[in-house]
């Protein structure tokens, strides 16, 4: 298929790579010049990009990215054509999506929410898994692209229902991750050894895929950055606002929040979303690793 491919990230320009190995015609746009994807065609704008292409694939950093790559400036609108499909694997505003489907809609264009959850590795190895809002016929389309960049694909429902879940979905891992961390800060300082204590959770019912994927990297401090706070803080943001939109309550969230404000003003932004583990270390002065860290 010809995709327009906008947005060279930490998972998009991994995304678009495997797109191209499947033997797809890719042409990427990305709003710092420079980053390339081999085998891919180059645009100066999103809406030259767009020029062409059955699909225009965006994976750009928030609600505001979204509505400049589409609406803005040089952007896609006037590129489109009936019958095209924009997915987008952003995470945003689940009710600005329903109003950016609305309005490509007018065009004859179909808008299908994909974000997706795996993180860095999940994108680098064609393991994403895709949780997807837009009607049957364009997801069915979009399959033979799934596939080059994921496992498994679950249709939500209609726009806007796949970024409301994956908003539902990221709430739990703050969570799950914050409720660890602060579980290895008070065991350290109460002097339990914070292996010994993952190899117990790893054998109990407190075990989850979060600490499970996050665990080593805690063990060994590598903050690099797979998800970087200041996205997952994006996106905790997303979730209170859609909470409110929606009069629901939320809040473990809204604490957890605070962590992440203050993680951010602490130099943690732009690292792993892991690193909310620092402050709570700062505070306690303790500093939870391994034995090999």
């Amino acid at each position: 298929m010809r995709v327009a491919f906008v947005g060279l990230g930490i998972m998009g320009h991994a995304m678009a790579t495997s797109l191209v190995k499947a033997g797809h015609e890719v042409t990427v746009w990305n709003r710092t010049p420079g980053k390339l994807v081999e085998g891919a065609g180059v645009a100066p704008t999103p809406g030259a990009a767009a020029q062409g292409a059955e699909v225009v694939w965006l994976c750009v950093s928030d609600t505001d990215a979204v509505e400049s790559v589409i609406f803005g400036a040089d952007g896609v609108e006037a590129s489109l054509t009936e019958g095209m499909i924009i997915a987008d694997s952003s995470t945003i505003s689940p009710s600005a999506t329903v109003k950016f489907a609305e309005r490509v809609g007018k065009k004859g264009v179909t808008w299908v929410d994909a974000p997706m959850t795996g993180s860095k590795i999940g994108a680098r190895d064609g393991t994403l898994v895709f949780i997807v809002g837009g009607s049957e016929e364009p997801v069915e389309r979009l399959k033979p692209l799934f596939a080059a960049m994921g496992k498994k694909i679950f249709r939500m429902g209609e726009a806007g229902k796949g970024q409301a879940t994956k908003l539902a979905m990221n709430l739990q891992i703050a969570l799950i991750y914050e409720g660890f961390a602060e579980a290895l800060t008070l065991a350290t300082k109460l002097g339990v050894d914070p292996q010994q204590l993952l190899t117990l959770i790893e054998a109990t019912m407190v075990r989850s895929g979060v600490v499970d994927y996050k665990g080593p990297f805690v063990m060994q401090r590598d903050f690099t950055p797979n998800f970087p706070l200041r996205l997952m803080h994006k996106d905790i943001r997303l979730t209170l606002e859609a909470a409110k939109e929606a009069r629901v309550k939320l809040p473990a969230l809204e604490t957890v929040e605070e962590i992440y404000e203050m993680a951010s003003e602490d130099g943690n932004k732009d690292l792993d979303y892991a690193a909310t583990l620092t402050l709570l270390e700062k505070w306690a002065g303790v500093q939870v690793k391994g034995k090999a860290a």
